[in-house]
């Protein structure tokens, strides 16, 4: 696996995080008072339904919007639908690669990857690529590929820090 190109996961989402079995729930409570109240409500309930599609319909968006491309020299994080941008951290740059994932995201086999790096991409705060298919392979993966892209540079990572009683 050289080269791997991936996005978020909206099955994975919906599945594994509260927020996308609570839009799964929202659906089927509109289509399930829709039919119990048999029409007594008019098509109101159907309006929760709609929300959940609407949420849906955002999501498949915002994962249609990134792509995410690993390199053995780079990670570079392609946004945007209609109008593109192309982000790339050099992998020898990457100080700190660490995995966020609950238990639901677990049992849909997703996680987070958090990046934290010497580029001026992470210079605010770190990068989080969210709910990545397959994310415990792919960040030891990309762990692997950022020690050899240090190793080929002759770059080491040297952590400073000020000892508070040296003053």
């Amino acid at each position: 696996m050289d080269q791997d190109r991936f996005r978020s996961s909206l099955g994975g989402w919906l599945w594994g995080t509260a927020a996308g079995l609570g839009t799964i729930l929202l659906g089927l409570i509109g289509i399930g008072l829709t039919i119990a109240a048999a029409g007594n409500w008019g098509a109101w309930p159907l309006l929760l339904t709609l929300a959940a599609l609407l949420i849906v319909a955002w999501k498949w968006l915002e994962v249609m919007g990134s792509l995410y491309e690993i390199t053995p020299d780079r990670l570079m994080i392609r946004r945007g639908i209609f109008m593109k941008s192309i982000d790339e951290i050099e992998l020898y740059r990457i100080k700190d690669i660490r995995m966020d994932f609950s238990l639901l995201n677990q049992w849909a086999g997703i996680g987070n990857i958090c990046l934290t790096s010497s580029d001026e991409t992470t210079r605010t705060g770190e990068l989080v690529l969210r709910n990545v298919p397959k994310a415990m392979q792919r960040r030891e993966h990309l762990r692997a590929l950022v020690d050899a892209a240090r190793k080929q540079r002759g770059v080491r990572e040297m952590d400073m820090f000020q000892d508070p009683g040296l003053r």
